[in-house]
């Protein structure tokens, strides 16, 4: 049996070439990951980030770049607005943005350190795709791919109460978007583990912190036995999009060694 004959009996598990994608924090480990093996599969990308993170981490020559503040519902507009004039619909659109901080604890912690914290993490996943649902309305099948995090599920360290909080946020936004977007748009997230990518730091194109996680003790209780990588999440996140997965949405996949699962 060829390879034409094989995709009667098994749907693509990838995008198709020529699919249109929206990446949010595409400059992130993650996010460059996914970016760079969209562009090898003939996948048209469209990448949103911060301007320092944009400059501090191009994106491939066949990619697009759009500088966006995810916190500010007039700057996305402003960059979905810019994606819709070059393109008149999207395919795929993929959350990638969210950060934290130093840990405290939440009685030591400030107003607006929780609120900047849940704001750049869970406020900017509704800014992005309340704008972008237009563009996804126009797709034949669009897909949606959020990214929650273990910590939307369980907070095994103090002092990353308003980012759990943000993360578990990402959960039901995506189960809400799952509702409002059917039949027409898919929504769906990953739930990443320890990842090993500048976000441990504070973030791509964010003030570094230091990172307090004992990164012997995580792996030590990871039945895998290691920390994530960038590339762990690409095909997941693919898969999500992809035909193969055209019954799928709701659903957060845990993709985090068997950590807190």
């Amino acid at each position: 049996m060829n390879a034409a004959e094989l995709t009667t009996f098994v749907p693509q598990m990838i995008p198709a070439p020529g699919s249109r994608m929206v990446v949010a924090g595409g400059c992130g480990g993650i996010g460059r990951a996914l970016v760079a093996t969209a562009c090898r599969l003939g996948i048209d990308v469209i990448v949103m980030d911060l301007p320092q993170s944009l400059a501090s981490s191009p994106v491939p020559a066949a990619a697009r770049a759009i500088a966006v503040d995810a916190t500010s519902d007039t700057s996305v507009a402003a960059a979905v607005a810019e994606a819709a004039a070059q393109w008149d619909r999207v395919d795929c659109l993929v959350n990638l943005v969210g950060f934290t901080k130093e840990q405290v604890t939440v009685e030591n912690m400030a107003p607006a350190e929780w609120d900047e914290i849940v704001d750049g993490t869970l406020r900017s996943a509704y800014l992005i795709v309340r704008h972008a649902f237009p563009l996804l309305r126009r797709s034949a099948a669009a897909a949606i791919v959020n990214t929650s995090s273990t910590f939307g599920v369980a907070v095994p360290v103090a002092g990353y109460a308003p980012y759990a909080v943000a993360k578990a946020g990402i959960i039901n936004l995506t189960r809400a978007l799952a509702t409002e977007g059917a039949p027409a748009i898919r929504a769906n997230a990953i739930a990443p583990g320890l990842v090993d990518t500048a976000f441990l730091r504070g973030g791509t194109g964010r003030t570094e912190k230091a990172s307090r996680i004992n990164r012997d003790a995580v792996i030590g209780g990871t039945p895998l036995k290691r920390i994530g990588q960038p590339a762990d999440m690409v095909g997941p996140i693919l898969f999500l999009l992809s035909p193969a997965a055209g019954y799928i949405t709701a659903q957060t996949v845990h993709v985090n060694g068997g950590t807190w699962s």
